[in-house]
This record gives C-alpha cells, sequence and structure tokens, in this order.
C-alpha cells in the first residue's frame, strides 16, 4: 500500500507548499450559500417560494450536487436573476447571520487539517465556485492565507450587473492554482489538496497529494482506482467549542461583504431546484 505522507511532515530547507481546500461539503457541511435563504426571504429578496424551493436544493446538494452541465445553467440563471439587487442591502442581511450561520457547521476534522497544515509551514488557501465576498469572511474565519474564488461584478450604482468576471469551477481552479504556485513559490508536486466532487478533479490532479472528503460517487470511483486518500468528514463543531481550537473573528468589512457572492449562487440553487422538480419536457 502507498505510503501518504501525513500533513504534520515538511522541511524548512524544501520548496514553499500550501493545502488546497474546497469549501462546501469538505470544510463545512452544508452550501455555503444556500444558508442565507431564510435571511434573504426576511430582508425581502426572495418570496417564500423560492425558500422552499432554496431547502428542496440544500438536500440534493447534499445528496450528490450537480453535474457540469447544471453548474454551466446555474452560473447562466443567477447573473440574470441577481442583476439590479441592491448590493447594500443584502450586505446588511448577511452582515447579521454570517458568524451565525457558517461557524456552527465548519467540520472538526477539517479545522483540525487547516490547523496541521499551518504547523506544517504550508499555506491554506480555500477554493471556491461560491462566490467571493461569502468565501473571504468564511476563510478570514478559518484562518485561510488565501481564496480562490468566484467574482460577480458590481456598477458604480451598487448593484448586480448581472456579469461574471470570473467563475472558479472545474479546470479554472486548478488553472488557479498553478497561477498562485508561480506566484507564491509553491511546489505542487508538495502540495496537498481536499474536495468532495469529481468536478474538482483537475484541481485533485494538480498536486501531488490529493484526497477525497465525502466524496460523491464519481469522486469516490476515481479516488479507489487511483489509490488516492478517502476522508469522511462528520463533525460539524463551533470553532469556539473546540479543544485546542481556533477562531479568527472575521473583520466587519468581510462579514459584509459576504452578501454579493451569497446572493448570487443561492439565486442560482434555487434554479437549478426548480429544474430538478420540473417534468422533463
Amino acid at each position: 500500500m502507498e505510503n501518504h505522507p501525513s500533513p504534520h511532515s515538511a522541511s524548512h530547507s524544501m520548496p514553499r507548499t500550501a493545502a488546497f481546500f474546497d469549501l462546501d461539503k469538505t470544510v463545512i457541511a452544508k452550501s455555503s450559500t444556500l444558508t442565507f435563504s431564510k435571511s434573504f426571504y426576511q430582508g425581502g429578496l426572495i418570496n417564500r417560494r423560492a425558500v422552499l424551493r432554496t431547502a428542496y436544493a440544500q438536500f440534493v446538494f447534499l445528496a450528490g450536487g450537480a453535474d457540469h452541465d447544471q453548474m454551466e445553467r446555474m452560473r447562466e440563471y443567477l447573473s440574470a436573476l441577481c442583476r439590479g439587487w441592491n448590493v447594500q442591502l443584502v450586505k446588511e442581511l448577511v452582515a447579521e447571520t454570517l458568524h451565525d450561520l457558517i461557524d456552527p457547521i465548519i467540520y472538526d476534522e477539517a479545522a483540525s487539517l487547516i490547523e496541521e497544515h499551518h504547523t506544517a509551514g504550508r499555506d491554506v488557501v480555500i477554493v471556491s465556485t461560491s462566490g467571493a465576498e461569502v468565501v473571504e469572511p468564511i476563510g478570514e474565519l478559518l484562518g485561510a492565507d488565501r481564496v480562490v474564488a468566484t467574482r460577480m461584478i458590481v456598477g458604480e450604482d451598487g448593484c448586480f450587473t448581472g456579469e461574471v468576471e470570473y467563475y472558479a469551477y472545474g479546470p479554472t481552479k486548478a488553472e488557479a492554482i498553478r497561477e498562485l504556485a508561480g506566484s507564491e513559490g509553491y511546489d505542487l508536486s508538495r502540495c496537498y489538496a481536499y474536495s468532495d466532487s469529481a468536478t474538482d478533479l483537475p484541481m485533485l490532479e494538480a498536486v501531488g497529494h490529493p484526497h477525497a472528503v465525502n466524496p460523491d460517487r464519481a469522486l469516490r470511483r476515481e479516488a479507489l482506482a487511483r489509490e488516492w486518500p478517502i476522508l469522511d468528514f462528520h463533525r460539524p463543531v463551533r470553532l469556539k467549542q473546540r479543544i485546542g481550537g481556533f477562531s479568527v473573528p472575521p473583520r466587519p468589512a468581510l462579514v459584509a461583504a459576504a452578501a454579493i457572492g451569497a446572493a448570487a449562487a443561492t439565486a442560482g440553487l434555487v434554479w437549478y431546484a426548480s429544474r430538478r422538480r420540473s417534468p422533463a419536457a
């Protein structure tokens, strides 16, 4: 059996290294964006029907998630739906609930791994398809060093333009990792990556030590075939309740900014749920 190096092992004489983490179902137990549906409903951004569909989308997401084509359609739909949303209103809604909603669903096992990689001298990078404005404060909460995430364009009027500047999905995640390796001096052959989805195979293939975490069926097959480690994370816990744990208070500006990506991705997954529930044409 292949001997997989422990995250604890590192040498100061070796090039810089990093650990790249997908976010949803890898570091946290739910979708980082669907969690805010109740807040958006209370703030008048979505209606009751959308809240119910979002709850269904959360179930579908936990059961297996969306494939490539569905993710592409989500991106197109969320762009149209979010166009014209007032960003300041969304910021205020998310700022009130981000810490309370996200902290309790962080996997204890993932938090421990992040600590171990930092102890070993590695940077920790969160790489997520969710919007940068929601991923950045979560990364701050986790003590991550960097974040790679989808970026939505906000116009001069403070509203969404309906355009996506950068979509962090599939091959683009791997491209971002390679760019970071070039700018930060990471030796990817000594780096680690963690994800639950087969859509992240390019990211996992880009590093020397890929890991499947709570993998979907397709990723589990690939991990078994390639003899990659398969990890089971199942203990969500508040960071403050962890023995010897850590909790980095998020900066208020980042907490407030979380709304943009959360709103956009929630809209897309609401659409995805409605597609799954509608009869085939």
